[in-house]
């Protein structure tokens, strides 16, 4: 057994890190498709009630961690029609489990990449996109060569911004997946145990983790903004 620190194994400290990073990949992957596809939508969509659904797609980034927790609870807890039927599709609660977790991330990481997606189409020109249409290109290619190129960087901020706020999430996770080391314990959530614990060694260990992380993304985000 490999010692990272004196009585912590690498084992010890990697699980909730690895977790952390699966979690957060596969919920930027979703957020990515979904806030894209919404931004897109409502960037150039006009109709009634516009603000409303807006205002429902943002509202995860204001709302405490623990609201939003809770309302996932409703909607895909054991006793709900959403949750009865994840159930019965993959034969297994949806509750404390790390899709859980992924969820949960993709839920409060939404409103960062739909807001960022959102404003990087604002900023091109539609007549840049009727002019491929006019050259032959359907929308979904002037969508896919045009717009998309052109909003690189607002969906690159988007999708960092994205990545570092699905892996520090912390209160919906705890909520709907809970914290089972080697299951659903991210490194939010085994910092919190680990405090309990009085372990200030490994909850220093994962903290130092997150901030790294965070840091080298919002840096990189600086770096492509200046240049």
């Amino acid at each position: 057994m490999v010692l990272l620190f004196s009585n912590i194994t690498v084992e010890q400290f990697l699980t909730p890190v690895l977790l952390s990073l699966r979690v957060a990949v596969i919920a930027l992957i979703l957020v990515f498709v979904l806030a894209t596809i919404a931004a897109r939508f409502m960037a150039r969509a006009k109709f009634k009630g516009k603000i409303v659904i807006e205002t429902i797609l943002m509202l995860p980034l204001v709302l405490p961690p623990t609201v939003v927790g809770f309302l996932l609870i409703v909607i895909f807890g054991n006793d709900s029609f959403v949750g009865n039927f994840y159930e019965w599709i993959f034969g297994d609660s949806l509750m404390f489990t790390w899709h859980a977790a992924v969820l949960a991330s993709t839920v409060v990481a939404f409103p960062l990449m739909y807001q960022s997606a959102k404003a990087g189409f604002l900023n091109v020109n539609e007549d840049i996109e009727n002019a491929a249409k006019v050259d032959g290109a359907n929308r979904l290619q002037a969508f896919i060569k045009v717009t998309l190129p052109l909003s690189a960087t607002a969906l690159l901020t988007g999708g960092l911004l994205s990545f570092a706020r699905a892996i520090g999430e912390f209160g919906a996770t705890l909520m709907i997946a809970g914290n089972i080391p080697g299951r659903t314990q991210t490194m939010p959530t085994a910092i919190y145990t680990a405090l309990q614990s009085g372990n200030m060694t490994l909850a220093w260990a994962w903290a130092i983790a997150i901030v790294v992380i965070s840091f080298l993304m919002l840096m990189f985000i600086r770096v492509k903004a200046n240049s």
